[in-house]
């Protein structure tokens, strides 16, 4: 039995399905992933119903509440099958429940219960019939602990992009000495696996260069939080960073075998059109916040 299947047939009813997913509303002239500008709702509503609520911030009632009106989407992006969307939803709620103030017993509750969580959906549902994670998800995963576990798909695909990183030694091969892209040996090399691509082609000091880029922006976004005039928009704001940081984290350790495969974009380098909507109107209203809390110093 899966989990998986009602879900897969209420996407696919308007949905396009994509190498088993159906994540893609095809609209003729774009393809639209909605769980894509989710990810700004998710932001938006969380914040709204914490502000409304935060006199009871200490509460575990609010805290609950709220993990429950994140959870509901976040399993429906789940079952499309999309982890690292869910994944980047879930950062998302820890990110505006820790801006809020949420008392720190709840953070090591909430680990405990993904830890319980996590070996129910890989080991004892399976054990009993109940699939819940998709056989290539597994392999992710055993993939991240041991390359061998899976030569041919997940395990290639960590391997090529160990390659792609050392190949590209300090300085970079250029794009003509990049083989691992030019000749397609490196998958997706466009999409999850971008930062290998460009590690290969300009090194170390150029992947260092982007990170340093990364953590600035990461920064103004954070100094923006103490500084957004409403606590509404604090919340937006350290949710927006969240999602950024943990987008960036993800897909560089993934590149570099540190983090399993989730299939999480680098933000404004992935290849993607809902993805750079979505990573555009975040900076649209980051900066909207800005200039209301420029005007409020005046």
């Amino acid at each position: 039995m899966s989990l998986a299947k009602p879900a897969a047939r209420a996407t696919r009813a308007i949905g396009q399905s994509v190498r088993g997913s159906s994540r893609w509303i095809d609209l003729g002239f774009f393809q639209f992933q909605p769980s894509e500008i989710g990810k700004i709702a998710m932001v938006l509503i969380l914040a709204g119903l914490v502000q409304q609520r935060w006199r009871s911030i200490e509460s575990p009632e609010l805290s609950l509440f709220v993990v429950g009106v994140a959870l509901v989407p976040t399993l429906i992006v789940f079952l499309q099958p999309d982890l690292g969307t869910s994944l980047v939803y879930m950062s998302i709620l820890v990110g505006v429940l820790f801006f809020a103030g949420v008392p720190g017993r709840f953070f090591a509750w909430a680990i405990g219960a993904i830890a319980i969580l996590a070996v129910l959906a890989v080991w004892v549902l399976p054990a009993v019939g109940v699939t819940v994670l998709h056989d290539y998800q597994i392999n992710r995963l055993t993939s991240f602990i041991d390359s061998n576990a899976d030569p041919n798909e997940t395990g290639f695909q960590t391997r090529q992009a160990r390659t792609a990183v050392g190949h590209g030694g300090a300085t970079g091969t250029g794009v003509e000495g990049a083989t691992q892209v030019r000749n397609n040996l490196l998958p997706e090399h466009h999409t999850d696996f971008i930062f290998a691509s460009t590690a290969e082609m300009y090194g170390f000091v150029g992947v260092t260069l982007l990170m340093l880029v990364f953590g600035v922006f990461i920064w103004r976004i954070l100094r923006l939080v103490s500084r957004a005039p409403t606590l509404f928009e604090q919340l937006v704001a350290g949710g927006l960073a969240t999602m950024f940081a943990f987008q960036v984290f993800v897909n560089i350790g993934m590149n570099v075998t540190i983090m399993p495969i989730t299939g999480i974009p680098l933000p404004f380098l992935s290849y993607g059109g809902s993805h750079t909507l979505t990573n555009l109107i975040a900076v649209g209203i980051l900066l909207r916040i800005y200039r209301r809390s420029v005007v409020a110093s005046v």
